[in-house]
């Protein structure tokens, strides 16, 4: 360990599955700032390193990386969590009518305007069953025209939403960030069939409950509840980092959304210096990668696809820039797959699937992308002319990109400190990690296919 340290205190975290993660706190006095400090969060020891030559070298049967070896295992911080009810609260959906609108009767307006959802037969039915109200009022009438400025609203009834875990595991806290691990088959927005079962409603419940309580006080500076303030994909685990203060929001938010800026501007290689974040992921690829390092600069763009209103990220000469760097930490040669780290110097949407997806080596169980980077032939999905009686949306056949399944885990992360002088150069550095050891399915995140 460079430097004096006055304070070192570890916390070593082994999941169930596999997951260990390695808290360590380094304090060390800077004799030049009298007031200065810096702070070191640490979850576990470096990647095996690597070179540049290619793999195999010419001799037989070359070494392996060598995985740090595995702790003792202890338990995070703290982990919190409610079992999801059967049922959700519903949901409801608010239009305004406007000019170009006024004078369509109720069922023209839903019929049309979201004829997606269900065919005239069902809004006739959402209608009579008294799941709409205009101005404040039930309407069961299909024929009464609408006026502008009108305030109609939609009542989606309650629903069971699909299986999802629910606790979540603490690695550090202070008074402006939380940092979460969120296992894989959680959503961390509401979106789709996931409106209740996310990270975001068990942040808002334990906040809830600590106002209850009388634990929690409040100020302007605060935010209601933690808010994530990046997003991991449903199937993928890690690091998942939460804002508890309205200026530690704006300048985490900030730092996730500088780095891909500056891959745009092409300003970012080579100078580590420049980001404020960093973030690192172990993934589980499919082939044997023959290179120790791979710099990965696809560009990322939008195609249209049935099931996603707003179309699928894919790899696309025309897309938006976007980087990724490789490091090969382990090969299976008997099972054809490649154990690897990725550092992403920007945030594209799906990122890390698209971009080995694009060089050959999709992640293993990747339900939707295929080698080079676009989505897996699929058959259209079959003509269905119903509709979810409780009007809310129905999941395609085909794959889409929340579908789980893939190796992916956030494992690490760097970041400067968003409120701490910067003068005190105090940075946060999370970890969490797995080995490749056993059989994969038995190393996986979570074993949980949803």
């Amino acid at each position: 360990m460079a430097g004096k340290c006055v304070t070192d205190i570890s916390l070593q975290v082994l999941d169930p599955k596999m997951v260990w993660v390695l808290v360590s706190v380094r304090v060390r006095l800077d004799f030049k700032i009298l007031c200065s400090r810096c702070l070191i969060f640490s979850m576990a020891a470096a990647a095996a390193a690597t070179s540049s030559k290619q793999w195999p070298p010419p001799t037989p049967s070359p070494p392996s990386p060598q995985p740090p070896p595995t702790p003792s295992p202890q338990p995070p911080l703290y982990s919190f969590g409610v079992p999801w009810p059967e049922f959700n609260e519903g949901l409801s959906y608010t239009d305004v009518v406007r000019s170009r609108s006024s004078a369509l009767t109720l069922i023209d307006f839903y019929s049309s305007k979201y004829k997606h959802s269900a065919p005239l037969e069902g809004w006739l039915h959402r209608i009579k069953n008294g799941q709409i109200t205009v101005d404040g009022e039930m309407i069961t009438d299909p024929s009464m025209v609408l006026r502008d400025g009108s305030k109609v609203v939609y009542y989606r009834l309650p629903w069971k939403e699909p299986s999802a875990p629910y606790l979540l595991e603490v690695l550090y806290e202070d008074d402006d960030m939380v940092a979460l691990n969120k296992p894989s088959g959680l959503q961390v927005l509401p979106g789709g069939l996931f409106q209740q079962r996310t990270v975001l409603m068990q942040l808002q419940w334990k906040e809830w409950r600590k106002n209850t309580l009388g634990y929690s006080k409040q100020d302007s500076t605060q935010e209601a509840h933690p808010v994530p303030v990046h997003r991991l994909g449903r199937g993928t685990s890690g690091i998942l980092l939460c804002a508890k203060t309205k200026l530690a929001k704006s300048c985490l938010a900030a730092y996730f959304a500088k780095g891909t800026e500056n891959i745009g501007e092409n300003r970012c290689e080579g100078k580590p210096g420049m980001r404020r974040i960093s973030k690192f992921y172990r993934s589980l690829v499919t082939g044997v990668i023959v290179n120790n390092e791979v710099l990965i600069k696809q560009p990322i763009g939008v195609m249209h696809y049935p099931g996603v209103a707003n179309g699928l990220y894919v790899a696309s000469s025309s897309g938006k820039p976007a980087m990724s760097k490789v490091y090969v930490l382990e090969r299976d040669l008997q099972r054809n797959q490649t154990l690897v780290q990725v550092e992403i110097h920007s945030g594209r949407p799906h990122q890390i699937r698209i971009h080995l997806a694009s060089i050959g080596h999709p992640l293993l169980g990747d339900p939707l992308y295929g080698i080079g980077g676009c989505p897996k032939p699929f058959e259209p999905d079959p003509i269905d002319d119903g509709f979810a009686e409780d009007g809310g949306y129905q999941k395609p056949v085909h794959s889409v990109p929340g579908d789980c399944g893939y190796f992916l885990h956030a494992h690490q992360l760097v970041l400067h400190h968003p409120t701490i002088h910067e003068e005190t150069q105090t940075w946060v550095k999370l970890v969490a990690c797995k080995s490749l050891k056993e059989h994969p399915r038995k190393c996986r995140i979570d074993d949980q296919r949803f």
